[in-house]
């Protein structure tokens, strides 16, 4: 029997721990990230991983910084064949990388080598690429940069968000996994180096990221917004405040000559607001401070009265 340490924190990972255990092997131990503060009320709330491990009396190692942190010892003692990753959070040190005798495998959600690194859903889709995918490769002490080892594609349709690609993505990649040990612990497979020259990133998304650049094409505001939604979702600004905006498409504008972030567009169900390039994006789901997130019909009954033609959504305060 393979005994494998199994590694990881969102829900992401929770489909390819899934698959491990569907599969028969003995997961050991589960590591995961520490509990943290979720929601307004900051409730101390565990990873997704640890919510799983605990249902199948797995046991659970939170170490803050692995590298440092004396449960690294215990990890350790346990003498894993295999160590499997999916989206950790923490770069594993050189101790624990030479320990398994299957080595340690990653379970990354990108077509290697773009998009190293903590979000590479949301980049696939906020550089407007048509595929995204799954790579598995050995790690390594730099981070997504091992030899490969199997890897699948899948499509980015014009229908797709963050939401709807983790979702997609975390089937497949726990799908390849599965198909991929067998021959990973018979020694029967030849992984492949990554070329470093075409390498990319994928950095975890910082608030400023978040917010709309008018500026840019449609497509670009078009791709923003859905790149982020569900998480963390693109805002821009309206009356002092973030005004959310969950769902676009973009339009032919009204008013090609009119400044981006200026409302070209409005009537009782749309809202017209101008990008880059002469062109426009009509806004379809919106969020204003301190509400839920609503179709922008709604929004027009009510608080979007307080927007008219020729009002500017800001790009900066």
């Amino acid at each position: 029997m393979t005994n494998i340490v199994f590694m990881g924190t969102p829900d992401f990972a929770v489909k390819s721990l899934q698959a491990l255990l569907e599969a028969g092997y003995n997961i050991q131990a589960v590591v995961t990230q520490p509990d943290r503060p979720v929601g307004r009320k900051r409730t101390l709330t565990p990873p997704p991983v640890k919510k799983e491990a605990l249902q199948h009396h797995i046991p659970v190692f939170q170490p803050e910084k692995i590298a440092k942190d004396p449960l690294l010892d215990e990890i350790l003692a346990l003498e894993p064949d295999l160590i499997v990753t999916a989206a950790f959070g923490q770069l594993l040190p050189k101790r624990l990388l030479d320990a398994p005798k299957h080595g340690c495998i990653n379970v990354h959600a990108s077509l290697l080598p773009e998009l190293r690194g903590g979000a590479p859903i949301h980049h696939a889709i906020l550089q407007g690429k048509k595929e995204a995918g799954v790579t598995i490769m050995y790690m390594v002490e730099k981070l997504d940069a091992g030899d490969m080892i199997s890897k699948v594609r899948v499509p980015i349709t014009d229908e797709d968000n963050v939401g709807t690609m983790h979702e997609k993505l975390a089937d497949k990649g726990a799908q390849l996994l599965v198909e991929t040990l067998p021959k990973l612990l018979a020694g029967d497979i030849t992984a492949t180096p990554q070329n470093e020259e075409e390498a990319t990133f994928a950095p975890n998304i910082k608030k400023e990221d978040e917010r709309i650049v008018w500026t840019r094409s449609s497509e670009e505001v078009w791709n923003h917004v859905r790149g982020l939604q569900p998480w963390p979702v693109a805002y821009t600004m309206h009356r002092g405040e973030r005004f959310k905006l969950w769902e676009v498409r973009p339009v032919p504008s009204p008013n090609p000559e009119a400044a981006p972030g200026t409302v070209v567009g409005k009537s009782s169900t749309e809202l017209i607001v101008q990008t880059g390039a002469g062109e426009a994006v009509s806004l379809l789901t919106v969020q204003p401070a301190g509400k839920k997130p609503m179709e922008i019909a709604n929004f027009l009954q009510g608080a979007g009265s307080t927007l008219q033609v020729g009002d500017v959504l800001p790009d900066v305060d």
